[in-house]
């Protein structure tokens, strides 16, 4: 079984993804993260461009790691510019980093149009860049940008530039499909043709403009790549790069390629949720291996046929990836995921027995009066744990209060007030926020962080409220829906009510409670 050698860029492509911008110290917990999952190199940044990853690597060379090596990225030298009096290069060098990535112009219409110098010139660059940095004992990878394009428009030249770096001695030649618009059959024909040219081991990075960056990915190491470039859950400028997890996934369980430590494929969910937290990226639900709703079943004829057998309706064992299978509540699925629930409680319950039809009747009331337990998960586990007397609240409520008010000066402010008991311990706290949930989040918070410190891990990624009967007017009830993370999961709850304020309430609530008994469950 050949090992495929991952590659990371999550720390710098994927700091280009609009809206996520990593502190030092994210980059640092990243960093480790992903060595613990076994990633073979993990490229820090670009020290030649910012004082924040020169900084970066100054940091990491103090830290010693299981499995990555940790590269740094930068251009070729500037035309018509000495190699060793670039500054981008001099500042590769003094990053200390063992291994370097050196991006260069695979693409005629680049070099002419956006370095303005001759194709020869170019490849002088590729060359001298390349000689220079392996001259001074450094891992040298070759990032062929835009070859695909440049392939296509001009073959012979395209290939030129990657025997330049040949000739400099590369260890790697990466080919990259920069602007994401190749189709996987390209990939594949064009990766077999330069590797009839070129010695060197080949690798691969896409981008996903098209969607096809797994695929191409995928199709690169078919033909014959032994390298593959990626981020976490997508990350990346415009549409993201290949999702290292997906690809990491597929080799593992579908190609049986070796690409992580086998004992570590039961991190990537973990992994992903970290990586997600920490850039302020949700992770869809319905991303492949690691989503909340990869391996959920909501269709009664699906769920009768799981029960029978998990390969009816599932491509692998969720836990094989870190993740879990789970059963929709819904009026599609009838009693089972009432008994499957139950059972995991420890619970034998029948489906034709009196408190299977009593607690299914309960779940019909409550989706009758505006409760939707299908997208609200925890509300629903919840739910069942308090009916059949298996849970003990964290914290009894004894009164809120919220108030708004608008200034002088056009601003809205929003103050909440609780009173709540722990343990006996009487509790009252307050706190302003941008609204009212906000703020009654803020005092929730407040007041049980020293009692449950885990409560910092996790935070509302989204709160979406729906009018059940318009007709109804302002006094219609309003469906609201609140999904939370922490750093390995995350979980939906709602609330319904006539008053916004207590739906939200009712939601908030579920999700710190879910919070503190996952948190719980899993410490036993």
């Amino acid at each position: 079984m050949n090992k495929i050698v991952i590659y990371d860029t999550t720390l710098r492509d994927g700091s280009q993804t609009e809206g996520v911008s990593f502190s030092l110290n994210d980059k640092l917990k990243i960093t480790d993260r992903l060595d613990s999952l076994g990633i073979d190199y993990i490229e820090g940044g670009w020290p030649g461009s910012n004082p924040k990853d020169r900084e970066y690597f100054k940091m990491v060379q103090k830290k010693s790691f299981k499995t990555a090596k940790v590269a740094a990225f930068g251009s070729t030298r500037r035309a018509k510019a000495e190699a060793s009096e670039d500054a981008n290069l001099r500042a590769l060098l003094a990053s200390q980093a063992a291994t370097v990535t050196i991006f260069g112009k695979s693409w005629d219409l680049h070099v002419t149009d956006v370095l303005k110098t001759s194709l020869d010139e170019n490849r002088k660059m590729i060359y001298d860049s390349l000689s220079h940095l392996k001259k001074k004992k450094r891992e040298i990878f070759y990032d062929a940008e835009h070859f695909f394009d440049g392939y296509k428009a001009n073959p012979e030249y395209a290939i030129k530039t990657i025997l330049a770096a040949q000739e400099a001695k590369a260890d790697c030649i990466i080919l990259c499909d920069t602007n994401g618009g190749t189709l996987p059959d390209e990939v594949r024909a064009i990766v077999l043709d330069v590797k009839k040219k070129i010695q060197v081991p080949l690798g691969i990075h896409t981008h996903n403009d098209l969607d096809l960056a797994v695929a191409n990915s995928l199709a690169a190491i078919g033909a014959g790549c032994v390298q593959v470039q990626g981020t976490f859950n997508g990350l990346g400028e415009r549409c993201g790069n290949a999702d290292l997890g997906t690809v990491i996934g597929i080799l593992h369980t579908k190609l049986n390629r070796k690409a992580i430590p086998d004992n570590k494929l039961n991190l990537l969910k973990e992994t992903s949720y970290f990586i997600s937290e920490v850039s302020n990226m949700k992770v869809a639900d319905n991303h492949a291996f690691v989503g909340h709703s990869a391996f959920a079943h909501k269709g009664g004829v699906h769920i009768d046929a799981m029960v029978k057998n998990p390969k009816a309706y599932e491509h692998l064992d969720p836990t094989v990836v870190g993740n879990h299978r789970r059963f929709v509540t819904s009026e599609l699925a009838g009693k089972m995921p009432i008994v499957m629930k139950a059972e995991k409680l420890d619970v034998v319950l029948d489906k034709k027995s009196p408190q299977a039809k009593k607690l299914l009747k309960a779940l019909q009331l409550k989706e009758q009066s505006g409760y939707q337990f299908e997208a609200a998960d925890a509300s629903f586990d919840l739910f069942m744990k308090r009916a059949l007397k298996r849970y003990t609240p964290f914290f009894k409520l004894e009164g809120f209060k919220v108030s708004t008010e608008k200034r002088f000066d056009n601003k809205v402010f929003a103050d909440a007030s609780i009173r709540l008991s722990v343990n006996e311990h009487k509790e009252f706290s307050a706190a302003a926020g941008d609204g009212p949930v906000d703020a009654l989040n803020k005092a929730l918070r407040s007041a049980l962080d020293k009692f449950y410190p885990n409560l910092k891990d996790m935070h509302l990624t989204d709160y979406k409220v729906r009018v059940l009967d318009t007709q109804e007017g302002t006094g219609a009830k309003v469906r609201v829906l609140i999904e939370s993370q922490d750093l390995t999961d995350s979980w939906t709850t709602i609330g319904v009510h006539e008053n916004i304020i207590q739906a939200s309430w009712e939601a908030l609530l579920d999700s710190i409670e879910y919070k503190l008994l996952k948190d719980k469950t899993k410490s036993k």
